[in-house]
C-alpha cells in the first residue's frame, strides 16, 4: 500500500466534502484525521513503532503541504497521529465528540489523561463551550478541582461541584471579610455559577427567614435545574467549624418545609470556607450537605 497517497486522498476528500456539506464538516474533519492518524501509524509498522517514527511525518509533511497547501505541517499529523491512538484504545469517540472542532482536539490532545478528556468533552457538549472557553477551563485546572473519580454518566450534586471554586475579586492578595466576598459574587453572579457547576440558578441572597421569633439570613438560595432541588449555600472566610454544619442544617430543613414543593428533590447544602476539615464532616450524618472551599483570582 503507498501509505502516502492514501493520506493524500483521505485529506483531498475531506476538503471537498467540507465545500460541498458545511454543516457536517466537524464530524469529516475528526473522522478525516482519525483516519489520517491510523494510516500514519501503519506506515510507520505499528503503534510500537509510530513514536520513532518522526522522519517519516516530516518527509509526508513537506510532500502535502506542496501539494495541498498549508494545514499539514509535521506537528498537526503527530496531532492526527495521537488523536487516533488516544481514541482508537478508549472508544471515546462518541456521538457527542463531533459536537468539537478540531481546534478543541488540539488543546484537549496535550492532556493524555483519558479521563481528564472525556470529561472536557462532555462537559464543552452539555454547555456548547467555544474552544476559548474550552482552553480557559483547562486552563483552571477544572476536572482537578472537580475530581478525577467523578461519574459523568451517573453525576451527583456534589461530584459537580469543583474544590477549590475560583471567585472573582479585585486583589486576590487582599483579606477579604465575608461581606466584600459576598459582594463580589454577587458583582460575577453567572462566573460564580458556571464555577459551582452545571445547572445552578440564582434565587436570592441574604434571603430572610424566621425561624421562631429570630430572623436569620441564608446567604445564597440557588436551585439546580438538572437535579430539581434547592441549594442553600453558606459562605465563610475562615476555616469550617462544626457549628457551620448545624446552622445549614437549620436552613435545608426551613426550604424543604416552607419553599421546597412536592415536586421537588430535598434540598442541598453547601459550605463555602476558606479551608477544610475533614474532622468536623466525619461527624456530618446529613448526607445533603457537603462543603468545599474557595480560592480569589
Amino acid at each position: 500500500m503507498n501509505y502516502y497517497n492514501e493520506i493524500k486522498e483521505t485529506l483531498i476528500k475531506n476538503e471537498i466534502y467540507k465545500k460541498v456539506k458545511d454543516y457536517s464538516k466537524n464530524k469529516s474533519d475528526l473522522n478525516t484525521y482519525f483516519e489520517v492518524g491510523r494510516l500514519i501509524v501503519e506506515a510507520q509498522g505499528g503503534e510500537a513503532r509510530a513514536k520513532y517514527g518522526n522522519k517519516l511525518i516530516k518527509e509526508y509533511s513537506e510532500k502535502l503541504t506542496k501539494e495541498l497547501g498549508k494545514g499539514y505541517d509535521d506537528s498537526n499529523l503527530k496531532r492526527m497521529r495521537q488523536f487516533y491512538l488516544l481514541f482508537q484504545k478508549s472508544g471515546a469517540m462518541r456521538h457527542q465528540s463531533y459536537n468539537l472542532t478540531w481546534t478543541h482536539y488540539r488543546y484537549l490532545l496535550p492532556l493524555n489523561d483519558i479521563n481528564a478528556i472525556k470529561y472536557y468533552i462532555k462537559i464543552s457538549s452539555l454547555q456548547n463551550l467555544s474552544y476559548r472557553e474550552l482552553r480557559e477551563r483547562i486552563k483552571s485546572k477544572e476536572y482537578e478541582r472537580i475530581g478525577k473519580n467523578i461519574k459523568l454518566e451517573e453525576p451527583k450534586v456534589n461530584n459537580l461541584i469543583k474544590n477549590p471554586i475560583l471567585i472573582k475579586v479585585k486583589n486576590k492578595d487582599e483579606k477579604l471579610t465575608e461581606y466584600a466576598l459576598h459582594h463580589f459574587i454577587l458583582e460575577n453572579m453567572e462566573d460564580f455559577l458556571k464555577e459551582l457547576g452545571i445547572g445552578f440558578a440564582f434565587i436570592g441572597n441574604e434571603v430572610k427567614i424566621k425561624m421562631g421569633d429570630r430572623y436569620n439570613y441564608i446567604d445564597f438560595l440557588l436551585f439546580n435545574y438538572k437535579f430539581n432541588c434547592f441549594v442553600v449555600i453558606k459562605l465563610k472566610v475562615t476555616e469550617l467549624k462544626a457549628e457551620y454544619i448545624g446552622q445549614i442544617a437549620k436552613y435545608i430543613n426551613y426550604v424543604d418545609k416552607n419553599i421546597k414543593e412536592v415536586f421537588h428533590e430535598k434540598t442541598v447544602g453547601v459550605i463555602i470556607c476558606k479551608k477544610e476539615n475533614k474532622y468536623v464532616m466525619e461527624y456530618c450524618t446529613n448526607p445533603n450537605i457537603f462543603t468545599t472551599t474557595y480560592e480569589t483570582i
